[in-house]
Order: C-alpha cells, then sequence, then structure tokens
C-alpha cells in the first residue's frame, strides 16, 4: 500500500509538531547594478516533499529610509522538492543602493501545492549585508 501525502498535510503535520521542520527558504544572495535596474539574486532551496511547479510571490521593496519604492511579483518558476534553485530578476527604475528591505508580501501562485502550505513554509533570509527580507 502507498501512503501519498499532500503537502498541506506535511505542513498541518509540521504545524502539530508531528515532524521535522521543512521550509521553503527564499534567500536573496547578491544585488547587481545593471544599466536602468537592479538585478536581485536568489537561491530558492525548497526543502519541502511538494514538487512546486511554479511559485510566484508579490514582493514590495523598500528604500533604505524605510518608503516603499515598488511593488513587484518574482516568477520562482519550478522549484523541485529537495531541490535548490537560483533566480534573478532585474527590477527597472530601482537602484540597488537605494534598496533597504524586500517584504514577501504574499504568494500569488503555488501550482502543485497548496498556496497556504507555500505561505506556512515560506521561510525568507538575505546573505547581503543591510538588506532584510521579510515575509
Amino acid at each position: 500500500m502507498v501512503i501519498r501525502l499532500t503537502f498541506a498535510a506535511v505542513a498541518c503535520a509540521i504545524a502539530a509538531g508531528g515532524a521535522q521542520a521543512q521550509d521553503l527558504q527564499i534567500s536573496l544572495n547578491t544585488l547587481d547594478p545593471q544599466p536602468e535596474a537592479c538585478r536581485l539574486t536568489f537561491v530558492a532551496d525548497n526543502g519541502t516533499d511538494a514538487d512546486i511547479t511554479r511559485l510566484v510571490l508579490e514582493a514590495v521593496l523598500f528604500t533604505k529610509a524605510g518608503q516603499v519604492a515598488q511593488f513587484t511579483l518574482f516568477d520562482f518558476a519550478a522549484l523541485p522538492s529537495g531541490r535548490q534553485r537560483v533566480r534573478q530578476f532585474d527590477v527597472a527604475g530601482l537602484a540597488c543602493d537605494d534598496l533597504g528591505q524586500v517584504l514577501l508580501n504574499g504568494v500569488t501562485a503555488c501550482d502543485g501545492a497548496d498556496p497556504a502550505a507555500c505561505v506556512a513554509a515560506l521561510t525568507p533570509a538575505s546573505a547581503v549585508e543591510g538588506i532584510e527580507v521579510a515575509g
């Protein structure tokens, strides 16, 4: 007999303390100035049991002064279970030196898994000094 757990069931087990913590870590890795844009490079590490076929996150970018600079969508595409993926996004009209925080404001799409479970598993992080990534 084969028992299949859905991503939602795994998330519920995690919340109840019945399994080891699994997360969907989205970490800002580098900023790279481009002509008229800032390139943000993220490392996405899917430590869940779900093969996510498409993940789209709504992000709010703040200046160092704490003002909202832009709302945007980051399409991370497919994130297979147990794998890392690197994704780059060029944000037009944003100077990398002005960026102070990235807020992962919500999950717009989480195909292949329950969106609520994606939200629960989402773990934001930053490897860039002085830039916070929050969720």
